[in-house]
C-alpha cells in the first residue's frame, strides 16, 4: 500500500508555482542525470589504442618566448614518440603545444577541448579535433577520461586549478598510473608550501605519499624522460611492440 501511494505521488502533476517541489524534483531529475553519466564512464575498453598526454598551461605567454618554444618543444617529442597531445584548445601555451603535436601529424592527434567563455578566442588553428563545453566540471572530466599522463607547463589561477584537481583525483585512486609532471621554476614553490603546511606534526592534513604525487622537473627535457618510461609500460600492458623509432634512436646513441 505504501509503495503505491508512492508511486501515485510521484506521478501526480507539480504546479510551476510550488517552487519548493519544484526545485526538489530538478535535483533530484540532475542527480539521476549524473549517476547515468557516472555508470557510463565506469565502461572501460579492454585495451587502448592511443596513448594521450594533456598539457596544461596559460594562455597569456606569446609565440617566441622561451616557455612557448619549450612548451612546443616538448609537445613536438612526444608527438614523435606517437603521443596524442590534448589542450584546452586556447592561445599561449595551448596553442604551443598543439603546435608540437601537429608536427607529426603522421604519429600524433592534435586535440582541443575548450570552455565556452565570453571573452575566450576560438580554437588555435594547431588543433586537428575541437571538443566545446559549457562548463569547466565538464570539460576536465573529459581531460581525466581521455588522457594517460599530464604534464603542468607555467599557468594562472585556470592550470593551478586544473593541477590540484588531477592532484587530488590521483590521492584518491581515482586516477592510477598517471603521472602529474610540473614544469618549471614556479611549481616546486607550491609542494613545498603544500608539505610545510600539510605535514605539520601536531595536525597532519596529508600524507607524505600523498605530497610525493607530482613530480617537478626543471625543463621538457625532464617531462619526456617520464612520459617516455610510461609510455613503454603502457605499450606493454596493450600488447603493442617497442616503437621502431624509439628503439632506432637508442641504438644510434649507444653507438
Amino acid at each position: 500500500m505504501k509503495k503505491t501511494n508512492s508511486v501515485k505521488k510521484q506521478s501526480a502533476g507539480v504546479s510551476l508555482a510550488d517552487e519548493g517541489q519544484v526545485r526538489e524534483i530538478l535535483a533530484k531529475a540532475v542527480l539521476g542525470l549524473w549517476d547515468v553519466v557516472n555508470n557510463l564512464t565506469r565502461l572501460q575498453p579492454s585495451r587502448r589504442e592511443r596513448y594521450r598526454v594533456t598539457i596544461f598551461g596559460s594562455a597569456r605567454v606569446a609565440p617566441g618566448s622561451f616557455t612557448y618554444e619549450e612548451t612546443k618543444r616538448c609537445a613536438t617529442e612526444l608527438a614523435k614518440l606517437g603521443c596524442d597531445i590534448i589542450t584546452g584548445g586556447g592561445p599561449g601555451l595551448m596553442q604551443a603545444a598543439n603546435e608540437g603535436a601537429a608536427s607529426s601529424p603522421e604519429r600524433s592527434q592534435s586535440i582541443g577541448i575548450r570552455v565556452d567563455l565570453p571573452f575566450e578566442q576560438e580554437v588555435n588553428s594547431f588543433v586537428g579535433q575541437a571538443f566545446e563545453h559549457r562548463t569547466f566540471f565538464t570539460r576536465l572530466h573529459q581531460f581525466v577520461l581521455t588522457s594517460d599522463a599530464f604534464v603542468v607547463a607555467p599557468g594562472g589561477v585556470g592550470t593551478v586549478l586544473e593541477t590540484l584537481m588531477i592532484w587530488q583525483l590521483l590521492q584518491v585512486h581515482h586516477l592510477n598510473n598517471t603521472p602529474l609532471i610540473l614544469v618549471g621554476k614556479m611549481w616546486p614553490g607550491l609542494v613545498e608550501w603544500a608539505k610545510t603546511s600539510m605535514l605539520s606534526a601536531d595536525m597532519p592534513l596529508a600524507s607524505a605519499a600523498d605530497l610525493a604525487i607530482p613530480h617537478c622537473v626543471g625543463d621538457a627535457d625532464g617531462a619526456i624522460a617520464i612520459i617516455k618510461k610510461n609510455h613503454a609500460h603502457w605499450r606493454r600492458q596493450n600488447g603493442k611492440p617497442v616503437d621502431t623509432q624509439v628503439r632506432a634512436g637508442r641504438k644510434s646513441k649507444g653507438n
